[in-house]
């Protein structure tokens, strides 16, 4: 991932939009056992529609091709725990592709069920976006019983963290009705010893309305911005929270993490400007049919050319970091020197309130 971040600033000062990717996102199915009131790509209630899963083996084939653009992936889905191989895809993710950083991001609920691929995870990152059970049951679409199991794996695999050696984060969608208890989830984290991270919620990937004139939210994400400088446990960079309290425009590079759909369909140049149906985007080839990501971006560029120069970007953190980062080499080393400790999650200095 260095060498690729370092051949970007050669590219980007000449001009060349077609950077290698940091990370690789494979969506291993877009099955859910949740049915967030907010997700607008899957959940149970899209269950006729989702894609299965491919067996182990295509899958694997597809991570080798991946692994020969970068050696950091993120796992996701849906929920990636359904995959019916999920431990071996994960372990030998590992263990045979090479895979240097390793990245599971679930809901958390089937993690009892999969303890045996923690050893091959990195990050574990889990969505919650509420203590409070009541209210999470109603955003998840499931009894209070699932919600408070959630919660009860979240506490309990936060105290696994050295003994499986990964980093817990969790993932918090900022909405009006988690607003409210969102400095419950950032108090959790700090009593746990997790990471945060906080996204606005994305209604056809920009932020909800409700949030952009919302005076609460500019204010919590201001009383982050100060508690990240006290040592607070959160993930997001400076540059990405002031960008997005304040919504700034940036230039997004979305080669950097380029996803992979259940059946090994690359998504080029990202998910928005697929899902717009122009001439500018789409699935250009499926990666069991080339040898390299070489040869995918190759095919990519031969089908919608370059990416766009100009777009509506986004501002989910998942999209808008590594571009913040990539863009400002001075930001990301400042980062990386003054919140060590928060990455390490050496959180005691922290107090909350």
């Amino acid at each position: 991932m260095i060498a690729n971040y370092v051949a970007n600033l050669a590219r980007l000062l000449r001009g060349d939009r077609l950077l290698r990717p940091l990370a690789a996102v494979y969506y291993v199915t877009t099955q859910c056992n949740l049915n967030c009131v907010y997700c607008e790509d899957f959940g149970q209630r899209r269950s006729e529609e989702a894609v299965p899963p491919l067996p182990l083996d295509d899958a694997l084939r597809l991570l080798r091709v991946v692994r020969t653009g970068t050696d950091h992936l993120i796992l996701t889905g849906g929920e990636p725990l359904l995959h019916p191989e999920a431990i071996e895809l994960v372990t030998r993710a590992r263990r045979e592709l090479g895979f240097r950083h390793l990245t599971l991001m679930t809901n958390g609920l089937l993690l009892p069920q999969h303890e045996a691929l923690l050893p091959a995870v990195d990050r574990l990152v889990v969505s919650l976006d509420s203590t409070d059970p009541n209210l999470w049951s109603t955003l998840i679409g499931l009894p209070h019983e699932a919600a408070q199991s959630i919660q009860d794996n979240v506490r309990h695999y936060a105290g696994q963290q050295r003994a499986f050696h990964y980093r817990m984060v969790i993932n918090c969608v900022l909405s009006p009705e988690t607003l409210p208890g969102a400095r419950q989830v950032l108090d959790l984290c700090q009593e746990q010893g997790l990471l945060v991270s906080f996204s606005p919620q994305a209604v056809n990937n920009w932020p909800r309305y409700e949030l952009l004139v919302n005076d609460d939210y500019q204010a919590f994400l201001q009383e982050l911005i100060d508690h990240k400088r006290r040592g607070a446990p959160i993930l997001g960079s400076m540059a990405y929270l002031r960008t997005v309290a304040r919504l700034q425009p940036y230039s997004c590079y979305p080669a950097l993490v380029p996803r992979i759909m259940p059946g090994g369909d690359l998504v080029y140049p990202c998910w928005p400007i697929e899902r717009a149906g122009d001439s500018h985007g789409g699935r250009p080839c499926n990666l069991l049919e080339v040898d390299s990501w070489r040869e995918a971006l190759a095919r990519a560029v031969e089908t919608y050319g370059q990416p766009p120069r100009v777009c509506s970007s986004c501002f989910q953190q998942c999209y808008a970091e590594p571009s913040l980062m990539q863009a400002r080499p001075l930001s990301l080393l400042a980062e990386a020197l003054r919140y060590r400790a928060v990455r390490r999650g050496r959180l005691a200095s922290y107090a909350p309130g």
